[in-house]
Parts: C-alpha cells; structure tokens; sequence
C-alpha cells in the first residue's frame, strides 16, 4: 500500500501530487476560507477604516481583495496544471536555483513573520480577556509558547489536518463574528458607524494597499493547495468561493466592529459587548486556522531553499514554527504595520513575473513548461523592477503597478534576450522550432 497516501503526515512535498490524491473545490475553499478570517484581517479592516468612512473602507476592501483573488487563480491554476508547490512551480520564472532560494526565501520569511505576528495578537488578547474578566494574571510568555505550539504542531500534519481543522473552524467562525455584528447592531452601532468620519481622509491608494497586503503573500502560496485541485475550473471556484467572501468579510467586521466599539483591540470589542467567552473563540479560532497553513507554506519554502527530500517536509514546518514562535516571544507585534508595508511592494512582484512566463510568454501549456537550471536572471530583475515601484511607486496603486511592471519587464527581456543560458522562454521557442522541422 502507498505510504503516502495512508500516512497521517503528508509526504508529497516538491513532487507533484497524484491524480488520485486530488480534492474536490470545496476542501480547498474551506481552507482558504479559514486563511483568511483571521485577526490580522480584522485588524487590517479596523487600519482601513480609521483613514476612510465605512463606504469608502467597504470598496477598497472589495478591490484590493478582487485583484488578489485575480492574481492568485493565475498562479493557483499553474500549480493544478503541474500539481505543483507554488515555489516549485515558478523554478522555470526564476529558474531552479532563483526560485529555490530567493524566492523560497522571501516566502519564508513572509510566511514566518506573519507566524509571529499573529501568534503575538492572539497570545496578548488571550491575556488581556483572562486579566479582565476572569482577574486571572496569565503570563504573556507563556501564552505565545502555548499558542504558538498548538498551532504549529497541527500544520506539521500537512493539509488533511488542516482541512479538517477550517471544516470544523469556519462555520463556528462566521456564527461567532455575525453574533458579534448582531450584537453591536442591537445597541445602536448603525448610526455610530454611518455617522463616523476620519480625522484625516488617507486616500485610496492607501485603503486598497493594505487590503492587498493582507492576503498578498497568502496569495502568492496559493499553490501549496492548488496543486490538490483536480482541474482549473476547481481551481478558480476554490480561490472565488473560499477568499472573496470570508475575506471582504472578515475585513468589514473588522471595521465595523472597531468603530462600534471605538477600539482596534478585538478582545476589548467583544468585550465591551459582554461577549468575552466569544471574543476569545474568535480569536483562538481565527489564529489557528491561518497560523497553520502560515507554518504548512513555510515549512515547503524552506524544503524547497536546501531542495530537500518530501519526508522532511514536516520538520522544515516544525523549524518554521519555533521560528515564528520565538520572534513573537522577541515582540515582533511591534512591526506589524512595516511588515505589511513591506509585504505588499515586494511579494505581488513575485506573481507579476510567474504570470508573465506562464501565461504569456509560456501560453499557459502545461506541455511547454519545464524548470530551468540555474537562475533566470530576466526573472529576477523584472521581480526587483516591480517591487521598487510597488514599495517607490507613486502613480494609481503602487503595489497594482508593481505586478503590471513585473509582467512587461519580463516579457520584453524574454522577448530580446536570445540566451540559451538565462533565458527558458528562448530556449522553449528553439524546442518548438525543432519539433515543428521534425514533424
């Protein structure tokens, strides 16, 4: 019998996944579903919101999400046309040596950071909802270790466990935020929420970019779930159905609930409307099911940096963990909002250029695809283009503008460039060149 497809631990890590091991949509749109209602979403909602009315907050919340969802099923189908890992599938983009480390880097440490920082946020509202109202003085170390731990240690299982962790997590997710709502809408938070406006008006652009940073690098790994799909179609209603809702969801009840309730701290929000048992389901719930695949996208990167055997797979995930345990003991809450800052100018730029070469330059055929040794320079470059004007960039949204240069970039250097040493899509034109003389 296969070891693989019987082990409670996943084994398929940087090989493709079998036809037979596929999942139906709806598995993966209940993970991405529990990714995404998470309590830096609700956080990010209640950052959105404090430079914008609610309207306003509303849309941004709706594009910035709309054009992640639009970029990830582009890298998303790549992966279940392959049955790849996200950072294995772009090793043709970056080239092996590329992906495997500097892409494979910045995802780990992306992936790490957001670990930390949510175990951070859970860990210190747990305290404070314990402190309060059950004047219990829990310390914070302990905390983030418990936390942290417990979350970790499901993501080593791989993504059976975690699909049946936001299976269970999500429904019992939406009943609670929505008892939140309903709560809030009973003692007369309509007419706070409708009637707030700013102090300041921060513009779109800046609504729209911390929406898209977000979920930018979840989007980017959509690929370590993906690859599960059994076609593009699964692939594209999985992303649709399992981010926009929950998604824009999560991000709005974060605003509304932190206007409501005049705090961005969610443990004093359900607090303050006598729900402290629910506010700390929420986000016990909430960290979990994202802090896990969090470590599961890490764990992959991180195989994928030092090319290492499928059955490591696990302990590169347990390695992640610890990591991202330790940096929040090290109070890496603290630089959230640079972290997000610098999320959404540099990891977008990644799928700019992953759809450049597949879509475009590639035609989108699983059968003209094939990794490219070493590094892929054209790929590189056009990466750190579109990152410089998604981090410098002042015209419309910059991060939007960063995946728009990534792409052109790409393209013209894979266009001009006629290298069989650095450029795969030359190399890919002269195998087609060859095979057409032949036939």
């Amino acid at each position: 019998m296969d070891e693989k497809k019987t082990s409670l631990v996943e084994k398929i890590t940087l090989t493709s996944v079998p036809a037979d091991q596929r999942k139906s949509w709806p598995s993966i749109a209940f993970i991405w579903a529990g990714s995404v209602i998470c309590i830096p979403a609700l956080l990010v909602g209640s950052l959105i919101s404090a430079g914008m009315n609610f309207k306003q907050s509303a849309l941004c919340m709706v594009i910035g999400y709309v054009l992640v969802v639009f970029y990830m099923c582009l890298m998303g189908i790549q992966s279940s046309d392959l049955g790849l890992p996200a950072t294995v599938a772009i090793s043709r983009a970056y080239g092996k040596r590329g992906s495997s480390f500097l892409v494979s880097l910045v995802i780990a440490v992306c992936m790490i950071g957001w670990f930390a920082a949510q175990t951070s946020l859970c860990a210190s509202s747990f305290c404070n909802i314990m402190s309060v109202y059950f004047h219990v003085n829990f310390p914070l170390w302990l905390s983030v270790i418990i936390w942290g731990c417990l979350m970790f240690i499901t993501s080593v299982y791989g993504v059976k466990l975690i699909e049946f962790l936001n299976k269970v997590s999500v429904p019992a997710l939406f009943v609670m935020l929505i008892w939140g709502v309903i709560s809030c809408l009973m003692k007369g938070a309509v007419a706070t929420v409708s009637a707030y406006e700013p102090p300041a008006f921060l513009g779109w652009t800046y609504g729209i970019t911390l929406a898209v940073a977000g979920f930018a690098s979840g989007a980017i790994c959509c690929g370590d779930y993906t690859r599960y799909c059994k076609s593009r179609k699964d692939t594209i209603l999985s992303s649709v159905v399992g981010v926009l809702p929950a998604g824009i969801g999560a991000l709005l009840i974060g605003a509304f609930l932190s206007l409501a309730a005049g705090s961005y701290d969610l443990s004093v929000v359900f607090s303050s409307f006598g729900l402290p048992i629910v506010g700390m389901l929420v986000l016990i719930l909430a960290t979990w099911t994202t802090n896990t695949g969090n470590a599961y996208n890490s764990g992959i990167a991180i195989c994928n940096m030092f090319s290492l055997k499928d059955n490591m797979r696990s302990w590169m995930t347990l390695l992640a963990g610890v990591i991202g345990t330790l940096l929040s003991l090290l109070g890496f809450a603290d630089a959230f909002n640079n972290f997000l800052n610098i999320i959404a100018a540099l990891v977008p730029a990644v799928a700019g250029v992953a759809i450049a070469d597949y879509w475009i330059m590639g035609r989108g055929r699983p059968d003209l695809w094939e990794p490219f040794d070493g590094v892929n320079w054209i790929g590189v470059v056009a990466w750190l283009v579109g990152a410089a004007v998604g981090k410098w960039g002042t015209f419309f949204v910059p991060t939007l503008m960063g995946i728009v240069v990534a792409i052109v970039v790409y393209c013209l250097g894979a266009l001009l460039i006629k290298s069989e040493k650095i450029n795969p899509i030359y190399v890919m034109k002269l195998k087609l060149a060859q095979s057409s003389r032949e036939e």
